[in-house]
């Protein structure tokens, strides 16, 4: 039986330093530990994949690390730390409340509660996914959660922070977990590279990173996911490939050709695309983009607002440099209408064409327009 174990749970960090894109949240769990400013209740809320419930998990091994340093991370090898890493620490009890929503779950976690820890100095509760416990569920634990024992801490966990009742939410300490930046998982998918010795080229993560739309786990399923399709080598065009991404060359080639008011080599292109198995729709929403990056590069104070790889921001630059911008205003209005009306056409090859026809002739309508006034 293979030994492979996927990235997610490999590169699964640790300690508080290794968690990723977090930074304001690991450093303020550091100095209350640190200041002993500890709360007994916390809420983690965010959406998937951006590091919940391994923030949860690195917390509660770190209150009750017995070989604490000044740096506030768990020492991975006292009694205390090595018991959880193998799974069988009596002080540290997770919950899955989608599977355990229940007022008898509750009743036993409570049971739990009132038993004191037997190495370190909490008792460490993490229940994930806490939204689904029913409302009853809720209100046995509200007792608890308002006078808890003091050996206790509570680590709730949540993508839908909206369905827990206000009275738990007002007896927690409550931190929201952003979307991952695609710079942060570009270069944790380096790091893991470099590991593995595994050839990728940066643009192809970025690629990667922009499909996880901001949820590292996401990000790792896809590069465990190209890996095997590309034989350890992630190259930008195996990405594409996989995920059926459009190149960022057509949406140059579009503006090209749109700016010389070139219908048939925009219709020719479109119809290629096509030919490649690309929705209309998803091709419309990435012209749209494209005018908009374009539009961005025009100022460079907002050259930052950029989520491309470094080497084809020269190339945004020297279009957008071609492009006035009013036609990019135009462009992404027009691009907006023919997405809002693209699932109600009945004819959405058409629809498109009609939309890149009205492109390649933006460029000179607005000449004669400036010409006349």
């Amino acid at each position: 039986m293979s030994n492979f174990v996927v990235s997610a749970r490999k590169y699964r960090p640790q300690t508080f330093d290794s968690v990723v894109g977090q930074g304001a949240i690991t450093t303020t769990l550091k100095n209350a530990i640190k200041n002993d400013h500890l709360a007994q209740a916390f809420l983690f809320f965010g959406s998937r994949g951006v590091g919940k419930t391994t923030t949860a998990r690195i917390l509660a091994k770190t209150l009750n690390c017995l070989n604490l340093g000044d740096n506030i991370e768990p020492c991975n090898e006292c009694e205390s730390c090595t018991s959880f890493n193998e799974g069988h620490s009596f002080n540290i009890l997770e919950l899955d409340a989608a599977s355990n929503n229940s007022v008898d779950d509750i009743r036993n976690l409570i049971d739990q509660v009132r038993i004191a820890p037997q190495i370190g100095k909490h008792k460490i509760f993490i229940i994930d996914e806490v939204h689904m416990l029913s409302t009853s569920a809720f209100n046995a634990f509200l007792k608890t959660l308002e006078e808890p024992p003091e050996h206790a801490v509570f680590i709730l966990a949540t993508t839908e922070k909206h369905k827990i009742l206000p009275t738990i939410l007002s007896r927690c300490q409550i931190f929201d977990f952003h979307r991952i930046q695609i710079n942060d998982i570009v270069g944790h998918l380096m790091k893991i590279a470099k590991n593995e010795k595994i050839k990728v080229e940066e643009k192809g993560l970025h690629v990667i990173a922009q499909k996880a739309d901001g949820a590292l786990r996401d990000a790792l399923s896809i590069f465990d996911q190209i890996v095997s399709f590309s034989n350890n080598n992630v190259s930008y065009e195996a990405v594409l490939q996989n995920l059926n991404v459009l190149d960022y060359e057509y949406y140059f080639k579009i503006t090209d050709f749109s700016l010389e008011g070139n219908i048939p080599e925009n219709l020719l292109i479109y119809n290629e695309i096509l030919e490649h198995g690309f929705d209309g729709s998803q091709f419309v929403l990435g012209l749209a983009e494209h005018l908009r990056n374009l539009l961005v590069c025009k100022d460079p104070k907002t050259l930052d607002l950029l989520d491309i790889p470094g080497d084809l921001k020269q190339n945004y630059l020297d279009q957008s440099a071609k492009c006035s911008q009013d036609l990019l205003m135009t462009g992404i209005d027009l691009m907006r209408a023919t997405e809002s009306n693209y699932k109600a056409s009945k004819n959405k090859r058409l629809h498109v064409e009609l939309c890149l026809m009205k492109m390649s002739s933006i460029a000179s309508t607005l000449t004669q327009k400036q010409a006349v006034s």
